[in-house]
């Protein structure tokens, strides 16, 4: 009878101790917070570069499409002039 209580006490005690330890874990969802907002700077700079880099190209794209429709608003103003 008495080694039956001490094996009973010890599992008590065992899973007492597993369910403590079990509750101080983070749940996934505050893991991921916490790994988005320690590797947020470094995710923001890597991202911003990205934007950039094809936004560079873009803004000389629209650039140069500017450029092409005031050369055609103007040919096309030199050649109503000369069909009048």
């Amino acid at each position: 009878m008495k080694k039956f209580r001490c094996s009973v006490s010890f599992i008590i005690g065992l899973l007492a101790v597993v369910g403590l330890l079990g509750c101080n874990q983070e749940t996934p969802a505050e893991k991921t917070k916490a790994t988005a907002a320690s590797g947020n700077a470094g995710t923001q700079a890597a991202g911003q570069a990205a934007v950039d880099y094809v936004k560079t190209p873009m803004d000389k794209a629209r650039q140069a499409e500017s450029t092409i429709e005031q050369s055609a608003d103007q040919r096309a103003a030199e050649i109503k002039k000369a069909t009048q």
